[in-house]
């Protein structure tokens, strides 16, 4: 597989292409944006999104995630668990995204723009360079480059407003996130009992 600054160097790119993720609550997987596909260790739907649970085998420094995907925001909301020695002063992970959904398959486009979330004591907007890039390379046509743009700001103002409590914030909203803590390494077990498509 090749990497993301592979692949912007071989199509003579300043900039790796969006990166897309496939979540497929079926086969309880996730394919990641160099087409790995993963098993899931917990998927879970609300009417306000899509929650999942995974270890991150192989990965140097980080051992799991969960996260949220948040189609209304247009965000996925991450919690690392870091190996030991590796952990940062980091509580959440926030990618701007496009979310697309049909039954059991769920699929996110990610627009560069990050921000990495100090619960209840700062926030800061990462990847711009990038996202700057991605828009003079024609990578995100205007109107997505408009929204990705409005999405950060909007959660970036949503958190300052909220003295940078996620929680708090994403209540405001009719969202309640949950978490279970570190996913444990087995899939998602047979049978899948799964509520009806949101």
């Amino acid at each position: 597989m090749s990497t993301q600054r592979e692949i912007a160097e071989r199509l003579d790119l300043p900039v790796h292409p969006p990166k897309v993720e496939v979540f497929d609550l079926t086969a309880g997987t996730n394919t990641d944006p160099k087409g790995h596909v993963r098993p899931v260790t917990r998927y879970r739907r609300e009417p306000f999104g899509l929650y999942l649970a995974r270890p991150l085998a192989g990965h140097p420094r980080l051992a799991a995630l969960e996260s949220w995907i948040l189609p209304g925001p247009g965000l996925r909301v991450t919690r690392w668990y870091w190996h030991p020695g590796c952990e940062r002063d980091l509580d959440f992970y926030l990618d701007v995204v496009d979310v697309e959904f049909t039954g059991q398959r769920w699929r996110t486009v990610d627009h560069y723009l990050d921000l990495e979330v100090r619960d209840k004591r700062g926030a800061e907007l990462h990847d711009v360079d990038e996202f700057l890039l991605a828009v003079r390379a024609e990578l995100l046509d205007p109107a997505t480059a408009e929204r990705a743009m409005r999405n950060a700001c909007a959660a970036l103002a949503g958190l300052e407003a909220c003295q940078f409590d996620l929680s708090k914030w994403l209540h405001g909203k009719d969202i309640e996130l949950t978490w279970h803590g570190w996913p444990g390494q087995d899939p998602v077990p047979e049978p899948r009992s799964l509520p009806p498509t949101v």
